[in-house]
């Protein structure tokens, strides 16, 4: 959507490019707005071969950014190939905005209790292959919030959500990353404008995380956002796109 400077959006693994679609329309009044979905997710199909993340994203860059550097917003996994790309390919990169970044090699997931147990209780669907409950599970965690009431956010977020993610349960394996960064480590080097985000309702090793994140990337602006988890997007899609239009 619209013309300008690049500003390109990478979906969470639960989701697909659906997730931005408010962003997308504000973003893409002042600059051009591209939203993809990656292998395996949405309308993209996935072959079982070894890839890069980071390539595809650089190819999608070329096709429709030419040389420009672009700004890249980013969702958990999403944030992942964002911060590679930044570190493997900074002059492709002018600025991150990453909400509640995954982050290879960063401290392990320690869960308070009933975050165990409901976490036990996923793992258990998963083994018995019952995608409408792991879908259903997914949504409480990581759209509610694992230690708020499932059902917290209805209507047409959820729909969407349970849309998106049913589609990547269900999608064919893309086959193995050829990615392999030590990115915790080298947070200190990534060197344009950054802004952080986490919900106060995601998962509490998620917030420390971003946390982390926010402090040792030079110069970065960490911003907590009260009352979402894992995905602001989809229940405040207002406020995550004020944040984004004055970062921009």
């Amino acid at each position: 959507m619209g013309t300008g400077d690049p500003v390109i959006f990478l979906h969470a693994a639960i989701c697909d490019r659906r997730m931005w679609r408010a962003q997308m329309e504000v973003t893409g009044a002042t600059h051009q707005a591209i939203a993809y979905d990656r292998r395996g997710f949405g309308e993209t199909r996935g072959e079982a071969e070894a890839h890069s993340a980071i390539m595809d994203l650089l190819s999608v860059m070329d096709a429709l950014a030419g040389n420009r550097p672009a700004t890249l917003v980013a969702c958990s996994q999403g944030g992942r190939i964002a911060l590679d790309t930044a570190l493997q390919h900074p002059l492709r990169v002018r600025g991150l905005v990453l909400i509640s970044p995954t982050v290879p090699g960063a401290p392990e997931a320690a869960y308070p209790p009933a975050v165990q147990a409901r976490m036990a209780a996923l793992k258990e669907a998963e083994a018995s292959g019952d995608l409408e409950r792991i879908n259903a599970m997914k949504a409480h965690l990581f759209l509610d919030g694992p230690l708020q009431r499932e059902g917290r956010v209805g209507g047409a977020a959820r729909q969407l959500f349970l849309d998106m993610h049913g589609a990547a349960l269900r999608a064919a394996p893309a086959g193995a990353s050829r990615d392999d960064i030590d990115t915790f480590r080298r947070l200190d080097e990534v060197a344009v404008p950054t802004r952080v985000l986490w919900g106060s309702f995601d998962f509490p090793h998620i917030q420390a995380r971003s946390r982390l994140v926010s402090t040792r990337i030079r110069g970065a602006v960490g911003h907590e956002l009260p009352g979402t988890a894992h995905l602001p997007t989809l229940d405040q899609p207002d406020a995550v796109s004020r944040l984004l239009t004055s970062f921009i």
